[in-house]
């Protein structure tokens, strides 16, 4: 598994949207949505690697996944 896809995703329904919703709490900003959970997947996929394409493209620091966090 590439470096990228290892950090963690929570993915939840949003009765407001009608999506599902998928964010990446280590990356500030990384969130995509899709119409099933497959595609909520696929899309944040390519958000997570353009997030970290910027950000070494602007010098700003990609921080190490760290795996599971805590937040509940």
């Amino acid at each position: 598994m590439t470096p990228e896809f290892r950090y963690e995703v929570i993915i939840y329904w949003s009765d407001e949207d009608q999506v599902y919703i998928a964010e990446v709490p280590e990356l500030p900003g990384c969130a995509a949505d899709g119409a099933t959970y497959a595609e909520a997947i696929s899309s944040v996929e390519v958000v997570i690697r353009e997030w970290i394409e910027t950000a070494h493209e602007l010098g700003r620091p990609v921080p190490q996944p760290k795996g599971r966090l805590l937040y509940a």
